[in-house]
């Protein structure tokens, strides 16, 4: 076990010595290849998005409260730190969600100074929506090219 642990971090030494050599024409492909699949997932994320009546950050801030791991429900806190803005966007995003109907607020019975969120019934099938026809276009487009190119990133690093 403890061989296996030491020959893995080697792996990855060597890996990431590797890593600093000279980039070659197939890296530069694979790279521009790898941002194409994410660019074009994301645009068929937000085209559905807007389908559902949601841009693309009431989008992530449903998926972020629904899917959120932690102790407790999500905070706003939370919701800033999963989208990676300040706490009082965050706010404002809430605002605007709860005025949808899609979230609600309540009060944390221990710290009245922070606020747990939930999906309404409305927000749940709206996301479920969206989430769905997500994952169909990661099975159906995105998957199987995303998966050749990590796997020629491990060649390219390996050679």
């Amino acid at each position: 076990m403890v061989r296996a642990k030491k020959a893995q971090r080697s792996k990855v030494v060597t890996s990431a010595r590797r890593t600093g050599s000279a980039m070659r024409d197939s890296d530069y492909a694979a790279l521009a290849q790898f941002r194409y699949q994410i660019r074009s997932f994301l645009a068929f994320s937000e085209a559905a998005a807007a389908e559902q009546g949601l841009t693309p950050t009431q989008h992530q801030a449903l998926l972020g409260i629904k899917g959120f791991v932690g102790p407790g429900p999500a905070t706003v806190g939370d919701v800033a730190r999963f989208l990676l803005v300040r706490h009082h966007s965050a706010v404002e995003l809430i605002d605007r969600l709860a005025k949808l109907g899609l979230v609600s607020r309540g009060a944390d019975p221990e710290d009245a100074r922070r606020v747990h969120l939930k999906l309404t019934k409305k927000g749940e099938q709206k996301l479920q929506a969206l989430s769905r026809k997500n994952l169909e276009e990661l099975r159906r487009a995105a998957s199987p090219a995303l998966s050749r190119l990590l796997k020629s990133f491990g060649e390219s690093s390996e050679a």
